[in-house]
């Protein structure tokens, strides 16, 4: 019989623009899914540690994310 120690997933997300609108806005709308993002996780208790966020030259986001997998025991990767 086996049984998960522990397990989380490790993610790197890109938020890009949306190409159909205006540089400025379509920039505040990717700042506002990230917080949207973070808020969610928080909102369902998944434990997490964001390892890098980076906002590139055409203002989108990459997230690099170790998260908890499903509600599984993280154990020691979140130190």
């Amino acid at each position: 019989m086996k049984r998960v120690k522990s397990a989380c997933i490790c993610q790197t997300l890109h938020f890009m623009l949306k190409e159909d609108l205006g540089h400025t806005y379509a920039a505040k709308m990717v700042r506002e899914e990230v917080e949207k993002y973070k808020k969610s996780l928080d909102r369902n208790h998944t434990q997490y540690k964001i390892v890098e966020e980076t906002v590139q030259d055409d203002d989108s986001i990459i997230i690099k994310i170790i998260k908890q997998y499903n509600t599984s025991p993280v154990g020691d990767y979140l130190n």
